[in-house]
């Protein structure tokens, strides 16, 4: 991973992680030694379908600078259809993201199973990377709330 010319820039990146694929492959990328960087916080979820979209602009408008979405690969979800839904959900929230001026890179879908540590740990460390060159997410500063 490339390091960023300005060294007091530390992105805050929230993971949403369904339960049963994508945070098995975070622990799997953990017991294998695979690094991604702190800089992630991961929130377990029981499916991707339950990520409601208010959940990734709540979390922008705390001050995250990326959020990434990681559920099972279509057609494999725990709950049927459940990673059908979320991709559906997240398709609109892009484009009213896009409206409103986040950049595209800041939010990003992937399909991790539990047995994929080593795409789990690639994935973090590029969005990070992406997050990293995107820099601070100013564009809803004026939204967040104030101490």
């Amino acid at each position: 991973m490339s390091i960023n010319n300005n060294s007091e820039f530390k992105p805050k990146i929230v993971a949403f992680c369904c339960n049963w694929c994508s945070y098995a492959g975070a622990d799997l990328a953990g017991s294998s030694r695979l690094t991604y960087p702190a800089d992630v916080k991961i929130i377990r979820v029981p499916c991707s379908c339950r990520v409601n979209p208010m959940f990734i602009l709540r979390a922008f408008e705390k001050g995250a600078d990326g959020v990434i979405l990681c559920g099972c690969h279509p057609g494999d979800c725990h709950y049927t259809s459940g990673n059908f839904y979320a991709r559906r959900r997240m398709t609109l929230l892009f484009s009213m993201l896009d409206y409103i001026g986040v950049e595209n890179g800041r939010t990003r879908v992937e399909w991790v199973s539990a047995a994929e540590g080593v795409k789990f740990s690639a994935t973090m460390n590029s969005f990070v990377e992406k997050i990293y060159s995107l820099g601070k997410n100013v564009r809803l500063e004026d939204l967040r709330c104030k101490n």
